[in-house]
């Protein structure tokens, strides 16, 4: 394949275990090239080459902090870091017309709206998951919250997540917040209960709760509990490697090379959105 059909790709976070996830997956998926991968100043790992340390061998990128050099001649970035780099890395990218594709969680309503700010000059893909399992899921959550209104049944979101993870709930909970919300046509932040703690009264008609679990290595389990008098539906998905959102991100970022600047999400990525 010549390097006019590759997508170019910089990793942001690079040592980490997603950026390390995602250059494995960039080495063997037909039509992605690594060509920068950048680190926080001061990480220990500048200098190293970002396949060995990935364990796929000698690349002959190497992690570095500077990022004007690292995105010359690069189509895309994606990046899992933190809510304040993405925005930062959101305008960059739109200001050289690179695609963005963003996984990082625990976005405030202000950063994510600077970041779909960004996408009217860029072309950004953002989601609180990356995987085809969760994006099919929320589906079947919008969908199944539109048909039981939320009088008569009561929907709990339950996530656990290895012991490192900064923020709670996780996007992916968030994500099937927002699409149970949509299916109720209902707005998720005046709505949901993110916390109960002592004598709480009776739960709330229509809202949507939500409950974290932390521990051990666990990369990712999320249920959606429907409850009903005398009948309960859950709908769950287990993440059993993060492989699985690198796949999703790298795919992302080749799907955005052919697409006009926008903001997205993966239902877009995967032709599930109805829009």
């Amino acid at each position: 394949m010549s390097s006019q059909n590759l997508c170019m790709i910089v990793v942001a976070g690079a040592s980490g275990r997603m950026g390390q996830a995602i250059i494995r997956v960039i080495e063997e998926m037909p039509g992605a090239k690594l060509v920068g991968a950048l680190e926080r100043k001061g990480a220990d790992t500048i200098g190293r080459d970002a396949g060995e340390l990935a364990g796929v061998g000698t690349s002959g990128v190497i992690i570095t902090d500077n990022q004007d050099d690292v995105l010359q001649g690069a189509d895309a970035i994606i990046d899992f870091t933190t809510p304040e780099t993405s925005v930062a890395f959101s305008k960059v990218a739109a200001e050289h017309g690179l695609i963005h594709v963003i996984g990082t969680t625990g976005c405030s309503q202000e950063q994510d709206a600077e970041i779909a700010e960004a996408g009217s000059n860029g072309r950004i893909v953002k989601s609180g998951n990356m995987s085809l399992g969760v994006n099919l899921l929320s589906v079947l959550v919008e969908q199944a919250a539109k048909a039981l209104g939320g009088d008569d049944w009561d929907l709990e979101i339950l996530e656990m997540h290895h012991k490192h993870k900064v923020d709670a709930p996780s996007g992916t909970a968030y994500l099937l917040g927002e699409a149970a919300a949509k299916g109720r046509e209902i707005d998720l932040h005046s709505n949901s209960v993110r916390s109960r703690d002592g004598v709480t009264g009776a739960r709330g008609d229509g809202t949507i709760g939500f409950a974290t679990l932390r521990g051990g290595s666990v990369v990712g389990e999320h249920s959606v509990i429907i409850a009903g008098e005398g009948e309960q539906i859950t709908l769950s998905h287990s993440a059993l490697d993060r492989s699985i959102f690198a796949r999703g991100a790298v795919k992302a970022a080749l799907w955005a090379k052919s697409q006009n600047p926008g903001y997205y999400s993966m239902l877009d990525v995967l032709g599930l959105s109805k829009t």
